[in-house]
């Protein structure tokens, strides 16, 4: 047993008031899990930590730790907090392979999950462990939407998810792969073949653009497209990466990692929006950065920019007159995503916001009765976290209409 882990856990002063629990959105039980594996008694530590967070072996490698349960640990005030994150990761990962989890009988009612990203797995989790027949549709070859798909290996090794998919399985959870709902079959075809529930957590996989001149050259490539397999792209040594979010982090690591020498990542504020751990590491890394620049043009040889500033809300309120030109052989645009509306376009009664995203009731049910939806494509791009926090109350409200509706036919209208 990695003797830090041991001595962070006897940092903990277990607080009456622990503000660790409040600082982490899903409220995981930080103390209570950390006695239980200072006892000797990690495999119950584990079961309570998943039974709160099914994918607590991923959020402690890849949680803002520093703005949630440690940045709210007490011992702040005195120098280092508790490296909560370390004991999570440890206790979930060695309880994760040895996990029995009590599947009821089956319930005679199947439920859809579209998408197994963070939020999909856990539903599908949540509702297998309810007696329902679940069966995942994922649009691409492999279970983990943007775990796999956008976030690096290096902070989120792949190995979990196949992990997952083993214990998926186990559960009884079918999986369909490459299988877009919105083309071959439609929510209605899901219907017709009796799923008492249909859930939507497709993310948010539209790269916005930023709408000036060059985008569509040879060189320039969106973030999204880039992480979902680095492999396959040529950037030379000189790559700008327009935007300085958590995302425009980690291709910005990536990059380096894949050769390119002269990496420079330029925002629009003053200070970069990622958190600043992963600031720290890129820079570490060799990623320079230039703050309040604005991306003018975008031409074969590099990006025309102007310095600007901004207010709180990102509106500018000065720019210089001048502009100014650095080289590149890539660019990476990297300002966020909004949903694909395939789902959408095909499916009558769901209506969607002006960002395109799905609306919802506040727990989860979308505008068609029996349909639902949480994660990126209800709430735009937030954190995994969050999305399993939200989820959980959708995967109860699911269960709640499934049980109401549980005798009906095709049910699918608002009373």
């Amino acid at each position: 047993m990695p003797i830090h882990v041991v001595n962070e856990a006897k940092r903990c002063l277990n607080c009456k008031k622990p503000q660790c629990r409040i600082g982490c959105p899903i409220e995981t039980p930080i103390p209570h899990m950390i006695e239980l594996f200072l006892k000797g008694e990690m495999l119950e530590a584990g079961d309570e930590v998943f039974k709160n967070n099914p994918l607590s072996v991923v959020c402690s490698l890849i949680c803002d730790h520093d703005k949630q349960c440690e940045g709210h640990c007490i011992l702040n005030k005195k120098g280092s907090p508790v490296h909560i994150s370390s004991i999570e990761n440890y206790i979930s990962d060695a309880y994760f392979d040895r996990m029995k989890i009590d599947i009821p009988e089956k319930n005679g009612m199947k439920s859809a999950i579209i998408g197994s990203g963070p939020a999909g797995i856990t539903i599908a989790v949540l509702l297998a462990s309810k007696g329902y027949d679940v069966t995942i549709f994922e649009g691409k070859e492999k279970i983990g939407g943007v775990l796999r798909y956008g976030i690096p290996d290096f902070r989120l090794p792949k190995t979990i998810l196949e992990r997952y998919k083993v214990k998926l399985k186990e559960m009884g959870i079918k999986i369909r792969p490459n299988t877009v709902i919105g083309l071959s079959i439609t929510i209605d075809d899901l219907i017709k073949d009796g799923y008492k529930s249909i859930f939507i957590g497709t993310g948010v996989w539209k790269p916005n653009s930023l709408r000036i001149k060059g985008e569509t050259l040879g060189h320039v490539h969106f973030a999204i497209n880039y992480l979902t397999n680095p492999d396959v792209y040529d950037l030379g040594k000189n790559v700008i990466i327009i935007g300085a979010g958590n995302s425009a982090m980690d291709v910005a690591r990536t990059v380096i990692r894949k050769g390119s020498s002269n990496v420079t990542v330029f925002s629009r504020t003053p200070v970069a929006s990622a958190s600043p751990r992963e600031v720290e590491y890129a820079t570490i890394e060799g990623v320079k950065f230039e703050y309040e620049t604005a991306a003018v043009e975008i031409t074969d040889e590099g990006v025309v920019f102007r310095k600007i500033k901004v207010d709180e809300y990102e509106n500018v309120i000065w720019e210089d007159e001048e502009t100014f030109f650095r080289e590149a052989d890539s660019v990476i645009i990297s300002i966020s995503q909004g949903p694909r509306n395939r789902i959408i376009t095909t499916t009558s009664g769901i209506e969607v916001s002006e960002r395109g995203l799905v609306v919802t009731d506040g727990k989860g049910e979308t505008t068609r009765a029996g349909i639902f939806a949480s994660g990126d494509v209800v709430q735009g791009a937030k954190t995994v976290v969050e999305a399993v926090k939200y989820s959980k109350m959708v995967a109860d409200e699911m269960d709640k209409y499934m049980k109401k509706n549980s005798g009906a036919g095709e049910i699918y209208t608002k009373e």
